[in-house]
């Protein structure tokens, strides 16, 4: 998930400058006596607010992160410098595998259950039920404070869009964002999606999925010992940028393993940034936000939706990758029996 915001600083941000600590926006009344209230906020496209309902409950059997209770990290605060990437431990691989299988599994579930007429809310259900069935804690639920189990964001809204009781309908796209906690370590992937099916879709907006796609596919394509975590912003860059096509720059990928996010940082955009090398046993996630005309994200009332500034569309996609011996392997990587891409 792309949880960190203004992340070049401090790695945790990316779920935490929009996660609650961010511009402190606030839903102001209007008019005057006897006239109805309205929102003050400016949003930015035809996407606003649902209603969100309350947390869903977790088994007291499976095992949860560090902050589900509190909604504050401990583990990996004492963060050291940015490039200072450290590989999982050799006993903790397996576990990342598996946890990168269940995470899969659960946004092929949501993926599946996607159709006109379905709220977020609805897909958020299903995350949490795949998600405990499987042993597991649904990472987002209370990092810091995040009040659902996954991460639905539609047309216009870059990430962390809050699961409510927005209906979809044919024509949107929307990405899941899927992250879970299993047996230590967590596990993280997301998918943008075709609602009604890519036929139903602007041709404009599928081929701003398919690139992003691409450039994603192809940031993945050199990531193997010896790489430059810098490297890969001006590869996405070099496909997107042709075609008119704009990278968040306040959003970037991250470590990821018994910590949610740590070093390295991966920016998905052109920079010289020291960032580290990758190295066997690194585990990080590629996500890159690649807009139809601005990438500068406008924050929610609710402290965690960002939304492109202009109201045009946005597209991502996610893997948790680990750097191999002699390459990568996409540990969230779709299986034999996953729901083929949209337009494939």
């Amino acid at each position: 998930m792309n949880w960190f915001y203004l992340l070049l600083v401090i790695p945790e941000l990316c779920f935490t400058m929009v996660c609650g600590y961010s511009l402190g926006l606030k839903m102001m009344g209007g008019g005057g006596f006897g006239a109805p209230k309205k929102p003050s906020f400016a949003y930015t496209g035809a996407i606003t607010p649902g209603k969100v309902g309350p947390k869903l409950d977790v088994p007291a059997s499976i095992g949860r992160p560090d902050y589900a209770k509190d909604g504050v990290p401990k583990l990996g605060s004492d963060k050291g410098p940015l490039w200072d990437v450290k590989p999982v431990a050799a006993e903790d691989i397996p576990r990342m595998r598996a946890s990168g299988r269940i995470a899969r599994e659960v946004l092929d579930t949501a993926i599946r259950m996607v159709e006109p007429g379905i709220t977020t809310a609805d897909i958020d259900k299903v995350v949490h039920e795949a998600t405990i069935a499987r042993n597991s804690y649904p990472s987002p639920l209370n990092y810091h404070g995040y009040p659902k189990s996954c991460c639905t964001s539609i047309n216009e809204i870059i990430c962390h869009g809050i699961p409510d009781t927005t209906k979809l309908q044919a024509g949107m796209i929307v990405n899941i964002d899927v992250t879970i906690f299993h047996d230590g370590v967590h596990g993280d992937c997301s998918e943008t999606v075709f609602v009604g099916g890519v036929e139903a879709c602007d041709p404009k907006v599928k081929d701003l999925v398919v690139t992003t796609y691409e450039a994603w596919q192809a940031a993945i394509a050199v990531c193997k010992p010896g790489t430059k975590y810098n490297e890969l912003g001006g590869i996405i860059e070099d496909i997107i940028k042709p075609k008119g096509y704009s990278s968040v720059k306040e959003f970037c990928g991250h470590g990821i393993g018994r910590v949610f996010h740590s070093a390295p940082n991966v920016l998905h955009y052109r920079n010289a940034q020291r960032l580290g090398t990758m190295a066997p046993g690194h585990c990080f996630t590629i996500e890159p936000m690649i807009c139809m005309g601005s990438a500068k994200p406008v924050n929610w009332p609710d402290n965690w939706t960002a939304a492109t500034a202009d109201g045009k569309h946005t597209a991502q996609f996610e893997h948790t990758l680990m750097i191999t011996e002699d390459g990568v392997e996409a540990l969230t990587g779709k299986i034999d029996d996953s729901p083929k891409y949209g337009w494939m």
